[in-house]
């Protein structure tokens, strides 16, 4: 991997002065601060690479005081790989899919807590990027009062730092945890120390804003789209009886380079009513001709191949996914792509709707057939767009398709 020569700068001017554990100058090392504090419940903080050499690593604060902790710092890629989750694990992600902390039961509480460190595009890169996190429940904080983090500024009231977000979080889950407030104070005293001597040599990382039209698309999508396979997935309401979750039946796909397609309608397992015959826009003569589950994980494996790089829009299709087949590691999640930092869309119907988007005929038949073609005119979309943002900054050192946005977390 090339390296970042602005981290070679940092490694080759100061790397011998710095200490070892929080990886600050000698002269303001902050270590006999930072308390021991024995957690009970795991925590796993993933860092994103550009984060490893900030000098005010809030993760590497949390790493040193909890005694059940690790620190993951890696590509994408490799943590993906190296990815070790407990089968209670959650993921602290804010959003409207996640449960509030506080409102979980106290015998359903995770016992790993995955923690993101990074910028809020870093988040969403690893959340889309990452299957294994795709599918782990998310949990929410409530703050009550804004980060203290001043360093940099919080894109809401409601970002934390790693470490705001960590004490928050073992506060919830662990209230009679000793040392939680002790690191707190610790961290307002080290802030406090920094913005009293701004210009030190060894200063922060400078944060370029993205410039406007950038978007974090993903590079697999920026080529020729030979080996991109889009998918939509339909399944049973939930509660229908001991098993919860809702289950696949019906499944589509299309690889856009050649326009080879899937389709399997799966059997249910039950009569399907009206209602949901109507909310499918199929017909119960179309499932006389659905097949057994098995014969669906059958058939897409057959069909997907290894050099594939499979998208979706959204985390509901990728737990639906689970169920015919293991996540390939490169599954996209294109809800994640911002193409306006400032704009969220509830739907893909209405980010198209937005952007002008004309999706072309479905060739598929029901609901899942529409939504297939919407997707294909997403990438398709996403496509020309990264292309384009690559031409116009690529050769300015401008913003490519992994732009960074405002921080939410150190």
């Amino acid at each position: 991997m090339p390296s970042d020569p602005a981290e070679d700068r940092i490694l080759d001017r100061d790397y011998k002065a710095r200490c070892y554990g929080c990886f600050r100058p000698h002269e303001d090392c902050f270590c006999a601060s930072i308390p021991v504090i024995q957690n009970q419940t795991e925590v796993l903080i993933l860092q994103h690479m550009r984060e490893r050499f900030h000098p005010f690593n809030t993760a590497r604060i949390v790493r040193k005081a909890l005694t059940r902790s690790s620190l993951l710092v890696a590509p994408t890629h490799e943590i993906a790989a190296r990815l070790c989750l407990k089968p209670r694990a959650g993921l602290l992600y804010p959003g409207a899919e996640a449960t509030l902390l506080s409102e979980i039961p106290v015998d359903q509480r995770p016992e790993q807590l995955v923690i993101l460190d990074g910028t809020w595009h870093h988040a969403k890169t690893f959340v889309r990027d990452i299957p294994a996190l795709a599918r782990l429940p998310r949990y929410r904080l409530d703050p009550t009062s804004p980060s203290t983090y001043r360093i940099r500024r919080e894109p809401t009231a409601q970002a934390l730092s790693t470490v705001e977000a960590t004490v928050a979080a073992l506060r919830v889950l662990e209230p009679d945890t000793r040392g939680l407030d002790e690191l707190l104070n610790a961290f307002v005293a080290m802030i406090d120390h920094q913005l009293a001597h701004p210009r030190s040599k060894f200063g922060w990382r400078k944060n370029h804003r993205r410039r406007r039209g950038s978007s974090n698309i993903p590079l697999a999508l920026l080529g020729e789209l030979q080996d991109v396979v889009i998918a939509y997935g339909e399944s049973t309401p939930g509660n229908l009886g001991n098993d919860d979750a809702p289950r696949p039946i019906y499944w589509v796909a299309e690889r856009l380079g050649s326009g080879e397609r899937f389709r399997r309608l799966i059997q249910p397992g039950f009569t399907l009513g009206e209602l949901l015959l109507g909310h499918l826009e199929m017909s119960r003569a179309d499932f006389d001709q659905a097949v057994s589950i098995e014969e669906a994980r059958s058939a897409w494996a057959a069909f997907i191949r290894p050099t594939d790089t499979l998208a979706v829009y959204n985390q509901g299709v990728v737990r639906l996914l689970a169920q015919l087949s293991p996540v390939p590691p490169t599954c996209l999640v294109l809800k994640s792509v911002d193409l306006h930092p400032q704009q969220s869309y509830g739907t893909l119907d209405e980010l198209l709707t937005a952007e002008g988007i004309v999706p072309a005929p479905p060739q598929h038949p029901g609901r899942a057939g529409k939504r297939l073609a919407n997707l294909a005119a997403l990438v398709i979309h996403l496509n020309a767009l990264g292309k384009r943002q690559l031409q116009d900054h690529g050769d300015a050192g401008g913003p490519t398709a992994s732009g960074e946005v405002q921080a939410i977390s150190n």
